[in-house]
């Protein structure tokens, strides 16, 4: 009989993490194992769904004449997308994101209100953005150095519902062409190997 290789840790499971934005251009912390500081600001509670990584690809095939497999296939696009949703709905930054808003259009009056307006025409709000996932001492951290917010989900006040700003942030690529960086602990070269 066969034995089949199986680690328990080399699996992760999407137990906890968090997520952060800076201005665009914000290089990302020196050491992955530490939470974000200034300017980076945090996410707060993000919902219990997490965080979704989307991988959407498109390819061309060709296929040579008298054959019936391709012999080459391009890749003619690939984007990745991260879908949340924000549960601290009154955190500044939260708000910021989910209605195109400078931080600073945010600050309550002497009276502590904050009033702002949402512009009928949409400018680029493209910022940097930070995303960990832990389990138990694993980690991973994912680096947008470039991304922005391009689907929000509705809006929905409802006794029975948590109010949660849903929404999906396109990664795009930066000066390196790079559109995620990713870094987590390397496993034990003998769990790997056995």
């Amino acid at each position: 009989m066969v034995t089949i290789a199986r680690s328990d840790d080399l699996a992760m499971v999407g137990a906890n993490g968090g997520g952060w934005a800076a201005p665009l251009g914000t290089a990302q912390p020196l050491d992955p194992r530490n939470a974000p500081t200034s300017p980076w600001l945090a996410l707060g509670t993000i919902s219990d769904d997490g965080l979704t990584t989307a991988f959407d690809e498109d390819s061309e095939s060709f296929t040579g004449w008298g054959q019936s497999a391709p012999f080459r296939t391009v890749i003619t696009s690939s984007v990745r997308t991260f879908q949340l949703t924000l549960w601290e709905t009154r955190r500044p930054i939260v708000r910021s994101i989910m209605f195109r808003q400078d931080l600073t259009a945010l600050d309550p009056d002497v009276e502590g209100i904050v009033t702002f307006a949402e512009s009928a025409t949409v400018t680029p709000d493209r910022r940097s953005w930070i995303f960990d996932i832990y389990d138990g001492t694993l980690w991973e951290r994912i680096y947008v150095p470039e991304g922005e917010v391009t689907d929000r989900g509705d809006d929905t006040a409802k006794q029975d519902e948590m109010r949660g700003f849903e929404i999906t942030i396109t990664a795009y690529p930066d000066a390196a062409n790079n559109t995620i960086y990713r870094s987590y602990l390397a496993p034990e070269l003998d769990e790997v190997n056995s």
